[in-house]
């Protein structure tokens, strides 16, 4: 049985992000999961090391999760919010509402991270044409920014690796560059920080008139490989939006929900976004929700008696009452067992951890915000050399890392490690020992 579903999923199926032909060479099927471990179809179990892609927060068969969704279907499974509501999508909007920036007044629902940060690239578009300044069309975005996949989201991207093969299909936007210190020329946070501030600037200065939004990863930049700004940027770039009259659309799709050690991670710096994206951790990891907060200002500009200023915009799902149900029930069990206060107590002991990583030889860089860590594997520790790319470190140890029971998906040669929000200290030590290990192992043997 067990070969005869390997053999279908190599039939059958195309999975994400993955080249097929490393599937077939080391297939891995997932038949049950229980805290933060998953076992697969051999009865293997393995650490769910990075959230089962960065939104686990309670573990896998959460009782009271499960509960939930098992009541809301006695009940109603889906009906449409298209001209109508239902009561969990309600109820979870005020729930919502009660926890983001105080200036977020208004919850838009989809089904993922991607078309949450595409609904607000559009509601960002329309709004500047609802209030007669059509002009403003053009967004900026971060280098080696990450919004996801659709079209729009692709469009104001930048990792050339996911992105330049649909450069026909996407608009131009801008870029400006986001303090990465580990590979700046200084090496200084301060002085990385103040020269992209001020390359931002520049561009604002020139173009501003005709740029409706900027959008930015909130604190880390995850998928260019948890790339963590210095303190002061994520402001900074709130005070240059607010200066010149460009609205800031913030993605919280990976930092939202306790990830970072604060619900959402805007939080640190005090910033107040025209716009905001989130979703993975929003259900606890359960279903596929997700939402985009705007300001009640924006909203106005779209409600009328005229029926063009409409927003234009919708999905299936959208406001799903099972999703909606587990996410109240995530939302009290946050508030019930303080789960944003453990993280954040829980991630100062994962630091120490996770120094005696940045002491091995082939780790250049170790960065850490709350749950979200990235270690940089480097073929030269004293000058900051990479791998080649043909080498495929990074790969090469996350598969060392599955044989001794942890599972994660490395962004390049970046190690990523972003557990469940409620796995304890004893859990992370087993899980930064496996890492750890699985470096010396492969970083070694190519020496």
């Amino acid at each position: 049985m067990t070969q005869e579903l390997i053999e279908k999923s190599k039939k059958y199926l195309w999975l994400p992000f993955t080249q097929m032909k490393d599937y077939d060479e080391n297939p891995l099927i997932i038949e049950s999961g229980e805290g933060i471990k998953v076992k697969d179809i051999d009865g293997k179990e393995y650490y769910d090391g990075f959230s089962s892609v960065w939104l686990n927060v309670h573990g896998h068969r959460k009782k009271e999760l499960d509960d939930a969704i098992k009541q809301q279907l006695d009940k109603i499974a889906h009906s449409t919010l298209l001209g109508m509501t239902n009561i969990p999508a309600t109820e979870l909007a005020e729930k919502l509402i009660g926890i983001t920036p105080e200036n977020l007044t208004r919850v838009f629902y989809s089904d993922s991270g991607a078309e949450a940060m595409e609904i607000a690239l559009k509601m960002a578009f329309q709004y500047w044409k609802n209030i007669g300044r059509p002009e403003k069309q053009k967004f900026i975005s971060m280098q080696n920014g990450y919004h996801g996949d659709t079209i729009g989201a692709v469009s104001v991207g930048s990792i050339e690796l996911f992105h330049h093969i649909y450069g026909p299909l996407m608009f131009e936007s801008y870029k400006s560059p986001i303090p990465y210190v580990y590979r700046s020329e200084s090496g200084d946070p301060e002085i990385c920080r103040d020269e992209c501030l001020k390359q931002l600037e520049q561009l604002l200065k020139e173009q501003h008139e005709t740029i409706a939004a900027l959008s930015i990863e909130s604190m880390v930049q995850g998928a260019a490989g948890m790339i963590v700004m210095p303190e002061g940027f994520l402001s900074g770039v709130r005070e240059l939006c607010t200066k010149y009259d460009v609205l800031m659309i913030v993605d919280e799709v990976a930092t939202g929900f306790g990830r970072t050690g604060k619900m959402f991670a805007c939080e640190y710096e005090g910033v107040q976004p025209d716009l905001m994206a989130a979703g993975k951790g929003i259900t606890g990891g359960y279903l596929p929700i997700a939402a985009t907060f705007t300001t009640e200002k924006m909203y106005q500009a779209f409600y009328d008696d005229d029926k063009t200023k409409t927003f234009f915009h919708g999905h299936s799902y959208t406001g799903n009452q099972l999703g909606c149900a587990v996410a109240i029930e995530n939302l009290r069990l946050f508030e019930q067992d303080q789960i944003v206060a453990q993280v954040s107590e829980k991630a100062e002991h994962l630091h120490k951890l996770l120094l005696e990583l940045k002491d091995m030889p082939y780790v250049g860089d170790v960065r850490q915000l709350g749950f979200m860590c990235g270690i940089e594997l480097v073929k030269s520790k004293e000058t900051k050399e990479s791998y080649p790319i043909q080498a495929r470190m990074g790969y090469q140890v996350s598969l060392k890392m599955r044989e001794l029971g942890m599972l994660t998906r490395p962004m390049g040669d970046v190690i990523v490690f972003m557990p469940p929000l409620v796995s304890t200290t004893e859990e992370l030590k087993a899980m930064v020992n496996i890492m750890k290990q699985a470096i010396h192992e492969v970083t070694c043997s190519e020496q």
